[in-house]
C-alpha cells in the first residue's frame, strides 16, 4: 500500500472531497476529529460515509480520522462508515495496546455482514504516554498498518516547540524504530504553515532519511513535495536491482553472503532492496 502522501479534507466540507480524490494524493484521509465541530459531526460523517459509498475515491487509499476512543462520537464514526469502501480507520490519541483491542472490538462489530469489511487501523501517537508504549501499539494487533506521528498534540502541551529539530529527531526515531519492530510503517504528521514549503520539504527530507513512508498533508500545494521526497531514488532503485539480482545468483549458487558495490550483503539487506522494489512498482502503477 503506497501512500506517500495523505491529503486531509474536513468531513464537514463535501464540496472539496471530489477535489482531494482528483488530487495527486496517493491516499485522501477525511477527517471527523479536529476539523469538524462538535455540532457538525453527526453531518460530516454522513457525508463521508455516503462519498465514499458513491462516488469514491477511484483507485486511492480511502483513510477516515474518527474521533478519539474515549469520545461519544467514536461507535456512531464506526458504524455509519461500515461498508463504506474504507481501507483504513485513523485512530488519534492512541496510548496502548488495550485501545487498539477496544477500537478493533468496536470496528468487527460494526463489520458484521459486511463483505470484505476488515478495515486497518493507522495509529496516531501524540501523547507521551503512547509514545512511550508506541512499540506496544504497533504490535497489539495485525490489523495495525502503521503509526501516525501528531506533534502538535504531543509538544503543544509540553511546551516543546514545534520545529525544535532536536525533539522532532527524537520523537521520529523513536516511532520508527517502534513500528519496525512490528514490521510496519511509520508516518510523518502534517506541517502546518502552509506559506513555507521549503521548511515542508526539509522536513519531509528529514523523516525519509529516518525511514518513514510518507508525510501528512493540509494542502494540496504540499502534495508534489511529499511525492517527490517519498518516492525511491533513481541510486536506491538502481542499487536494489544489483542486490536482487546478485541474490538471485548467489541462491543458485548456494552462497548465503555476497558482496554488491565493495558492499557485504545479508538478508536484512536483500529484504531492504526487495522493499525498495516493491515502492518503486507501486509508484510505477500510481504514475
Amino acid at each position: 500500500m503506497l501512500i506517500r502522501s495523505k491529503l486531509f479534507v474536513p468531513g464537514s466540507r463535501p464540496e472539496l472531497f471530489e477535489k482531494a480524490a482528483a488530487s495527486a494524493a496517493d491516499a485522501v484521509s477525511f477527517d471527523l476529529e479536529d476539523a469538524v465541530a462538535p455540532e457538525r459531526k453527526s453531518a460530516a460523517r454522513t457525508s463521508v460515509a455516503s462519498f465514499l459509498r458513491n462516488p469514491g475515491l477511484a483507485g486511492k487509499v480511502a483513510i477516515v480520522r474518527v474521533n478519539a476512543l474515549r469520545t461519544e462520537w467514536f461507535a456512531d464514526d464506526v458504524a455509519e462508515l461500515a461498508g463504506a469502501g474504507l481501507d483504513i480507520v485513523n485512530i488519534p490519541k492512541v496510548e496502548s495496546a488495550d485501545d487498539v483491542r477496544a477500537a478493533i472490538d468496536v470496528i468487527s462489530r460494526s463489520e458484521l455482514g459486511v463483505p470484505d469489511g476488515r478495515v486497518r487501523i493507522l495509529a496516531n501517537i501524540e501523547s507521551p504516554k503512547g509514545l512511550r508504549l508506541a512499540a506496544e501499539i504497533a504490535c497489539a494487533d495485525p490489523r495495525v498498518m502503521g503509526l501516525q506521528l501528531g506533534f502538535a498534540d504531543l509538544f503543544l502541551p509540553l511546551g516543546i516547540e514545534r520545529r525544535n529539530a532536536r525533539a522532532l529527531e527524537f520523537v521520529r526515531v523513536a516511532v520508527r524504530l517502534a513500528a519496525g519492530e512490528a514490521g510496519i510503517a511509520a508516518y510523518d504528521a502534517a506541517f502546518p504553515d502552509i506559506k513555507n514549503p521549503e521548511f515542508c520539504r526539509e522536513e519531509a527530507k528529514a523523516a525519509r532519511q529516518l525511514g518513514y513512508a510518507g508525510k501528512s498533508c493540509i494542502h494540496p500545494s504540499q502534495i508534489a513535495i511529499a511525492n517527490e521526497i517519498f518516492a525511491p531514488r533513481a541510486d536506491e532503485i538502481e542499487h536494489a536491482g544489483k542486490v536482487l539480482a546478485a541474490a538471485r545468483d548467489a541462491a543458485e549458487r548456494g552462497v548465503q553472503a555476497f558482496v554488491v558495490d565493495g558492499q557485504l550483503i545479508d538478508a536484512p539487506m536483500i529484504a531492504h532492496a526487495r522493499a525498495i522494489a516493491a515502492a518503486q512498482d507501486r509508484t510505477a502503477n500510481v504514475l
